[in-house]
């Protein structure tokens, strides 16, 4: 059985830091590509970062100098740090794993900040 498992969220002021968390059990999690989305109240779920089997890495306009995508396939888990977290960053963040063939969504993390 596949799951992902989240965690990290919760609320901040402008400014400050999150580190979120993706674990992935029964899968082999360093065939996966991953990509981080978020999506907040009334909007649609958006990329905000991505990173391949092999590392290479983008992010979403948004995010850059701000967020850092991470993984480590030994221990089956992906993390994106977020500085600096503005309001716009609140949102229920969502991991998602993908290879050729197969997709996993991951629970979701809900992220505020807020003053």
């Amino acid at each position: 059985q596949v799951q992902l498992v989240e965690s990290g969220g919760g609320s901040v002021q402008p400014g400050g830091s999150l580190r979120l968390s993706c674990v992935a059990s029964g899968i082999e999690f360093a065939r996966y590509a991953m990509i981080w989305y978020r999506q907040a109240p009334g909007e649609e779920r958006e990329s905000v970062a991505s990173i391949t089997t092999f590392g290479p890495i983008k992010y979403a306009d948004s995010v850059k100098g701000r967020f850092t995508i991470s993984r480590d396939n030994a221990k089956s888990a992906g993390y994106l740090q977020m500085n600096d977290l503005k309001p716009e960053d609140t949102g229920v963040y969502y991991c998602y794993l993908l290879d050729l063939v197969r997709s996993y969504w991951g629970q979701g993390t809900q992220v505020t900040v807020s003053s």
